[in-house]
């Protein structure tokens, strides 16, 4: 291992300061069991500061360096083999075998959630060897039994044209986004559109006649509902909604910590109701209490307690990120984008200090398996967290046997 991913695992260790047969029973579940991610990112490229720096220079726009920045961290290790080694030794550190990968950038328009889904199907076909697209739930499988990674694609917002003929001509992306490789899909992200309030939105409305109609158009198709971006009215009315199992890609339990990303019981349990889970995220703040690891833990242990371990995932919603290539530079100032719609307390400094999330590292997922050791989870109840869960609602909505 890099000397970053051994650092995190050292901070993370001294943390939670496992016996050697929970160390080594932990690491070898780990290893022998079919790992998916409720939601997360793959591994990423270097930020060339170079290639950067003369888009500067050239008075690109900030469109143009968001998209320049995007290309450089999801496909920069294709065309340097030094990156890519290290992107496949951080995937290889994780035993991970498959990411519900954001894949679709947060929105609603068809051309914004296009970019990202292209960027990680010319990943995936580059990368076909080692993380090729899983098209079904069998082919995460195979990739396990392969020793290779795999991606089953998400998309942070659900594809509408705005066109407004009709409800019908609304909805018809939702399909096309499917037959592209699609299999998860936020309602909202932080904001209020068409389908329903985000979890910013002080009102907290709910779903929208239309999203209602939308909730029913991803169950035909068998793309998987994500409300972990939504306001709590707006997933608790979209579990009720639902007749196939619905999902909280990547939340915290607000009894533990009342944060605005978090999610109350009563949407939880709706939730669980579906038959879906809740996937505990590794963001401090998110989290509360110690803020690492063992606040992680914490989450969890609510939430297997609480609902059962059949309704459990882990969905960490952070990355691996390489240092930067060349200079440090300075990025033209600019307004806050429209989905980074936060309060201002939501990012607390308290939260920021470097052990917490170094506990919590991307490449730190044995380690979230011997906490779980630590804790006392039979084997059986560990690998439903780890990915059956996962992998239950996935056959559930996948439309083809």
């Amino acid at each position: 291992m890099n000397q970053k991913i051994q650092q995190a695992r050292e901070t993370a260790l001294e943390l939670l300061k496992p016996s050697q047969a929970q160390l080594e029973h932990g690491l070898e579940l780990h290893e022998n069991s079919l790992v998916v991610e409720s939601y997360g990112f793959a591994p990423r490229g270097a930020l060339d500061n170079y290639v950067l720096k003369t888009a500067i220079e050239g008075n690109a726009s900030g469109l143009e360096l968001q998209d320049i920045v995007e290309d450089l961290i999801l496909t920069g290790m294709l065309n340097d083999e030094a990156q890519k080694k290290e992107f496949m030794e951080a995937w290889d550190a994780s035993g991970v075998t498959c990411i519900l990968q954001n894949a679709g950038e947060e929105g609603s328009t068809v051309k914004r959630l296009l970019k990202r889904l292209a960027r990680f199907t010319w990943t995936s076909d580059m990368m076909r060897d080692f993380c090729p697209k899983a098209v079904s739930p069998d082919d995460i499988v195979e990739a396990h039994q392969a020793g290779r990674h795999c991606f089953y694609l998400s998309g942070n917002g659900v594809p509408v044209p705005l066109d407004f003929v009709s409800v019908e001509e609304e909805l018809r992306f939702i399909r096309i986004f499917f037959q592209l490789g699609i299999r998860m899909m936020h309602l909202t992200y932080n904001r209020r559109n068409l389908i329903g309030d985000g979890c910013s939105e002080s009102s907290d409305a709910g779903l929208s006649d239309f999203g209602h109609a939308v909730v029913k158009e991803m169950n035909r198709q068998g793309i998987i509902v994500d409300v972990a971006h939504s306001g709590l009215k707006t997933g608790y009315d979209a579990a009720k909604e639902s007749d196939k199992p619905m999902v909280i890609s990547h939340s915290t339990c607000a009894a533990l910590n009342p944060h605005i990303r978090a999610k109350t019981d009563e949407v939880i349990r709706a939730v669980v109701e579906t038959d879906g889970y809740m996937g505990i995220c590794s963001i401090p703040a998110f989290l509360g209490g110690s803020g690492d690891i063992n606040a992680m833990l914490d989450h969890i242990d609510y939430m297997v307690k609480t609902y059962g371990a059949g309704h459990v995932a882990i969905g960490t919603d952070v990355s691996y990120d390489p240092p930067p290539i060349g200079p440090k530079i300075s990025m033209p100032r600019q307004r806050a984008r429209w989905e980074s719609f936060w309060p201002e307390d939501a990012f607390p400094d308290n939260y920021r200090a470097p052990q917490m999330a170094e506990s919590l590292a991307w490449t730190n997922w044995p380690l979230f398996t011997v906490g779980m050791v630590q804790r006392g989870y039979s084997d059986d109840d560990i690998q439903k967290i780890l990915g059956g869960n996962v992998m239950r609602v996935a056959r559930a909505c996948f439309p083809f046997g």
